[in-house]
């Protein structure tokens, strides 16, 4: 690049030394000492020399990184004087100045950082708002690239060699590890019609004919779609790759999976559009309910809460036995926000960020189905009580029961998309009932392979649990009863004849074992 780019890594000078042609070439990030050193060894002179610099018309320039370049035809005059004997007064102050220098950059690496990863989203959202010509747009790539790269060995550049220094240093890159994880996104980016558009509101939606690409666009469009972009003033590069993390921290458990974020999160897209949500809550709202929803099973091990306190897990210990996973859900939404290269919130202020935070806390922390009937019973008392959109503790409670809703709603669905889930989950549940019983731990009766079949792992939940809860929130949305409620109970009846078609094959079976 020119000298005159402001995006200047590499600084070339040209020097008169006692009449001959001398240059140094330095980083901008060089300290003066170095480019004194620089210059001392290119006029032969011992570093501790006093050397100054004068342009053509016999002004003083300062030797620093921000020097003026220059050109060969009007070099920097070199004046050089030997320094006098040492004493060890100066050695003193020599290792004094040397040590305060190193000191200075580790306190300005944080400062150095901060300044480089702004850039850095500056950049990205000129090329993606402000549709910037080809050549314009590789070249901003480009310096991104370089920015990053020098961010990235800044961060990994030893600055002091004494044992407190290092361990200060690795523990600071152990907390970065999702830092530069992903590159500028590369997942293309689809044209939605506007047939999928209207389609992906509807509780119906069919969430098994879409790739994790697909997927990402289509969560993508969600932010975009409501308003929430415009209104956390969201850098649209840093969404797809904060989507992108979130897709590479979802495990692939058989139902705890990014398919089961996806499909949380478009049921909660779907009421939001369904109730009209706009019209008792404030988009900000909006954008804590899909957040909560995109992040509540961050990194689920695939083994749910009984398990981790039973098995006594180092999640369990960590969070005391309470709502083990979800904690950790939450820790590692908030870890991948704190990284400034997928913080959607980096744009909103400390007060909006409070909030946020704090919601998103409160919604997946209410997940825990441990809490079911404290929640609905909250819910229900703010009910009889006459509930009140203006009220924060009434629109708190009714956000923790609508991401229940949300969590748990495959049954909702139709048939052909609803029963696959019913297998992923019994495959998760199987797999952790065989290994509590190789290590001896209490074993639940609903995923017990030996004991469980589909109709008999449903009936009860959607009887007992799905319908109640969705019924109470029809009370509030009343639109819910035709498109929630009354699919669930045809859903139970399902599951009832299929259970009484297995029960008379078994007897069947039994009585035709019984003649033999």
């Amino acid at each position: 690049m020119g000298n005159g780019s402001s995006f200047e890594q590499i600084k070339t000078i040209y020097l008169d030394i006692n009449g001959k042609e001398e240059k140094i070439i330095f980083s901008r990030h060089s300290t003066p000492l170095e480019i004194h050193e620089l210059i001392a060894q290119a006029a032969g002179v011992n570093k501790h020399s006093t050397i100054s610099l004068r342009d053509k018309n016999g002004a003083h320039v300062a030797v620093s990184p921000t020097m003026p370049v220059n050109s060969a035809q009007n070099p920097y005059k070199v004046v050089t004087r030997e320094p006098p004997p040492a004493t060890d007064n100066d050695a003193f102050q020599a290792v004094l100045t040397h040590v305060a220098e190193q000191l200075n950059r580790v306190f300005q690496m944080e400062e150095t950082r901060s300044h480089l990863n702004h850039r850095i989203n500056m950049l990205e959202k000129k090329i993606e708002i402000e549709g910037l010509k080809a050549v314009e747009i590789e070249k901003c790539k480009s310096e991104i690239s370089y920015i990053r790269d020098q961010l990235w060995n800044a961060q990994k550049k030893p600055i002091m060699t004494s044992g407190s220094c290092d361990h200060f240093f690795s523990s600071l890159s152990d907390e970065r590890k999702i830092i530069l994880k992903r590159d500028i996104p590369t997942y293309p980016k689809y044209t939605l019609s506007q047939e999928t558009v209207d389609y992906l509101k509807q509780p119906t939606f069919d969430i098994w004919h879409w790739e994790p690409n697909e997927m990402l666009s289509l969560l993508e469009h969600m932010y975009h779609e409501l308003g929430l972009v415009e209104e956390f003033n969201i850098n649209p590069i840093v969404l797809k790759r904060w989507l992108l993390c979130v897709q590479e921290n979802y495990r692939n458990n058989p139902f705890h999976n990014f398919r089961h974020c996806f499909c949380v999160t478009q049921m909660m897209y779907g009421m939001i559009h369904l109730c009209k949500l706009w019209e008792r809550m404030t988009t900000e709202d909006l954008g804590i309910l899909l957040t909560a929803a995109v992040c509540h099973d961050l990194d689920h091990p695939g083994y749910n809460n009984t398990y981790q306190i039973n098995a006594r897990t180092e999640l369990a210990i960590r969070y005391n036995d309470i709502s083990p996973l979800e904690n950790h859900h939450c820790a590692v939404a908030f870890q991948i926000l704190s990284n400034p290269e997928t913080n959607i919130f980096a744009y909103v202020d400390k007060d909006t960020f409070k909030r946020i935070r704090a919601g998103i806390t409160m919604l997946i922390l209410a997940t825990d189905m441990a809490r079911h009937a404290e929640i609905m019973e909250s819910f229900k008392e703010k009910l009889a009580a006459g509930f009140d959109d203006k009220n924060k503790e009434h629109l708190d409670t009714l956000k923790m029961v609508l991401i229940k809703c949300c969590d748990i709603s495959n049954e909702v669905r139709p048939m052909e998309v609803s029963e696959p889930w019913v297998d992923c989950l019994l495959e998760e549940y199987f797999n952790q009932s065989d290994r509590e019983k190789i290590e001896g731990l209490p074993v639940a009766p609903f995923m017990d392979r030996d004991k469980v079949t589909k109709p008999t792992a449903q009936i009860g939940f959607i009887k007992f649990v799905l319908i109640p809860m969705f019924e109470t929130v029809a009370r509030v949305f009343t639109q819910i009863d035709e498109v929630m409620v009354q699919p669930l109970k045809n859903a139970k009846d399902r599951y009832e004849e299929m259970k009484s078609i297995e029960e008379a094959q078994k007897e069947a079976k039994k009585a035709l074992s019984q003649n033999h």
